[in-house]
């Protein structure tokens, strides 16, 4: 099948790569222009350039994909279908009448539910225990279209947004390959919007932990925002990142530090109300400082007593 792929995390390139392992004629890939990445800010590809250029295949790079130029390129090419997997702009009504068989979306959750930009992200942060992939026609609405096919699986208890994004990312490939082959014969199902959640794009400050909340939910927060924003509080005025930790045993104030041996604690939660409202951190990250476990971070900390964590 002629295909023009649309993609630009490293969520999308197993499929990508899928494609092309299958025989399908993908006459061109388009994905974001390269952007500034990490600390020294250098520009970089996008990891579904990347993969492109290593298949050789045509990469192009708009700025806004509803520009006139890209519909008549679109129109030139004349692909049978479209395929989309994260490219991170909205697919104008004029391209989406290009394909005769329509624009393939795989989104990386079980819709309706988690419909938007973060859908692995939210669905471990909410604590949900199942997710999937689904494949969908794109309409002109916020992954509204009619479903395809569904993939589902279980979200390990310490399961993290990239080891779950990874296994998505492979579900994902075959699920479109296999719905790519049904295409004629499938039958569209509409989606109950009734049931609609919704996955936003994340911001840094999704990342600032309500020291509050109960310490399960703290961990899905942890869990699902790694490696960004990550769940973070602060101390001494610096911010303090936790990257890994289990529910501890300690009756603490929420919002406290306490080292118990090599061991850090962190109350949460309903505060001394009753045994298990606190964490014991893992791994954890001072600003400025490289990721290190919990009980060498206790080593350098010279902590006396309680001390609040922001």
């Amino acid at each position: 099948m002629k295909v023009v792929f649309m993609g630009t995390p490293a969520f999308a390139v197993p499929t990508l790569e899928r494609l092309v392992e299958t025989g399908h004629d993908v006459l061109a890939v388009f994905t974001q222009p390269d952007r500034p990445k990490g600390r020294g800010q250098q520009t970089g590809m996008p990891a579904v350039k990347e993969a492109a250029l290593s298949l050789g295949l045509p990469v192009h790079q708009p700025e806004r994909v509803r520009h006139p130029e890209v519909m008549e390129q679109l129109i030139a090419m004349a692909p049978e279908v479209m395929v989309v997997v994260g490219y991170g702009q909205i697919i104008p009504k004029p391209i989406l009448d290009i394909p005769p068989r329509g624009i393939i979306n795989v989104h990386a959750s079980l819709l309706p539910r988690y419909r938007g930009a973060a859908p692995i992200q939210w669905a471990i942060a909410n604590g949900e225990t199942r997710t999937g992939v689904t494949t969908m026609r794109i309409n002109e609405g916020l992954d509204t279209g009619d479903m395809l096919l569904q993939w589902e699986t279980g979200i390990g208890p310490e399961e993290t947004a990239p080891s779950l994004g990874l296994r998505l990312a492979s579900a994902g490939a075959d699920l479109l390959i296999q719905t790519l082959d049904q295409l004629e014969s499938m039958v569209p199902v509409k989606q109950n919007d009734s049931l609609a959640t919704y996955a936003p794009i994340l911001k840094k400050d999704d990342g600032k932990i309500d020291w509050r909340l109960p310490p399960e939910v703290i961990l899905n927060r942890i869990r699902g925002f790694d490696p960004w924003p990550g769940g973070y509080g602060f101390l001494r005025g610096q911010r303090f990142q936790i990257w890994k930790a289990v529910v501890g045993d300690e009756r603490m104030a929420s919002g406290t530090l306490r080292a118990v041996g090599k061991k850090l604690y962190v109350g949460c939660g309903a505060g001394q109300s009753s045994k298990g409202e606190s964490l014991e951190l893992r791994e954890v990250q001072l600003e400025g400082k490289k990721r290190m476990p919990a009980g060498i971070f206790v080593n350098g900390l010279a902590l006396v007593g309680d001390e609040e964590l922001q």
